[in-house]
């Protein structure tokens, strides 16, 4: 998703769902992205996760990010 340049730091980039249909130990779910990334993982609740900004963005330093949830 396009996100401002001038965007504050927390500013949500993506909200996401994650189950598994096993239950008890093997069911429970655990994500994470790369630390180098100005971005990061929160547990918003239950089975959902957000990704938002660590920091401002500066699209003259870089102009895309590609970030990938492990």
């Amino acid at each position: 998703s396009a996100i401002s340049e001038d965007a504050p730091s927390g500013t949500v980039v993506a909200l996401l769902h994650v189950q598994d249909r096993d239950s008890g130990a093997n069911g429970e779910v655990r994500c994470s992205i790369a630390e180098s990334l100005p971005f990061r993982l929160e547990k918003s609740f239950a089975e959902y996760y957000r990704v938002v900004t660590a920091r401002e963005l500066d699209r003259e330093e870089v102009a895309e990010y590609n970030v990938t949830v492990r």
